[in-house]
């Protein structure tokens, strides 16, 4: 039997979703669903406040990257102690997750169990299906992995399905980062589309990135949904004056509709795996609310 630690919480969720979760023996200090998770060893920890402000957050990581330093550290005692014999991490972003440097850097040839090292990459949606395969692969269960994301992507088909059906195709602005503002790529636009949104701001495919007030005021979203990487609701509403307190934030049209919604961007939008499947059903609620029941409403989303 496997002896698996996860070092990323979408890759904790992928072992979940493939009934492996007897499996894993430890887990990163974000990793927190499904909820009995909590019970295994953490393996990892910040090395910057995580509840400083976001201004304070993206000085903090922007000045250890530049220095070469990583913004997490790995227990090496406790990957002793568990003996694993794979460790999942990712390699898609060394600040939303402890990357594969970080974990060779600490595992190096010292382990006992010679761990397999699986490393995520998930740029795009297809690479999240693809991920889920790697992971589903390295332990030995392929076919099973195969059912599994076929069953995700018949959930989204019918998700998206329903969504398109609507006449309206809503402007959508999603912001990944407040202050910096930052706009959300990677696979994000590809739902807003698969949602029946024409996405305004930032890439598909593409690592999210910078942008100006005046980029999203000339934009001027029918919808705005705020749903920074790392922040559940409550904390997100706490840092929106670096939005509403701008002289023109009232003359935008999302918001003189009362559209702009705050999300769950750390269980959701920013963790690809498995539940970015219910990240479409939020999207879908939000842009089509006459199509979609309220199902995740206060959940993971609500209006500001």
């Amino acid at each position: 039997m496997p002896r698996i630690i996860s070092l990323i919480s979408s890759a904790t969720e992928i072992i979940y979703a493939l009934g492996q979760t007897p499996s894993q023996v430890g887990r990163s200090h974000e990793c927190d669903f499904p909820a009995d998770i909590a019970t295994l060893p953490v393996c990892t920890k910040p090395t910057i406040d995580i509840y400083a402000d976001s201004r304070e957050i993206d000085r903090s990581v922007k000045d250890r990257v530049r220095n070469a330093l990583s913004v997490y550290e790995v227990f090496d005692d406790v990957l002793e102690r568990l003996q694993p014999t794979h460790i999942i991490t990712q390699t898609q972003c060394e600040v939303c997750a402890v990357s594969l440097r970080d974990v060779e850097r600490s595992v190096a040839a010292w382990l006992a169990s010679q761990p397999k090292i699986v490393s995520l990459t998930p740029n795009s949606l297809a690479d999240v299906w693809d991920d889920i395969r790697r992971v589903a692969g390295a332990i030995g269960i392929a076919e099973h992995g195969e059912t599994v994301v076929a069953a995700l992507q018949a959930r989204m088909c019918a998700i998206s399905e329903k969504a398109r059906a609507a006449r309206e195709r809503p402007r959508v602005a999603l912001i990944e980062w407040i202050e910096p503002l930052m706009a959300t790529g990677n696979w994000m636009p590809e739902l807003v589309e698969m949602a029946g949104g024409v996405n305004l701001l930032g890439e598909r495919d593409k690592h999210s990135g910078y942008l100006s007030w005046e980029e999203i005021a000339a934009s001027d979203p029918d919808v705005i949904i705020v749903c920074p990487c790392g922040f559940d609701m409550a904390r997100t509403e706490s840092e929106m004056y670096w939005l509403t307190k701008r002289p023109d934030w009232r003359t935008m049209r999302a918001v003189r509709d009362g559209r702009v919604f705050l999300a769950d961007g750390n269980q959701y939008f920013n963790r690809p795996g498995p539940r970015l499947v219910e990240t479409l059903q939020i999207l879908g609620e939000i842009l089509h609310p006459r199509v979609f029941a309220p199902a995740l409403d206060g959940a993971g989303w609500r209006r500001l």
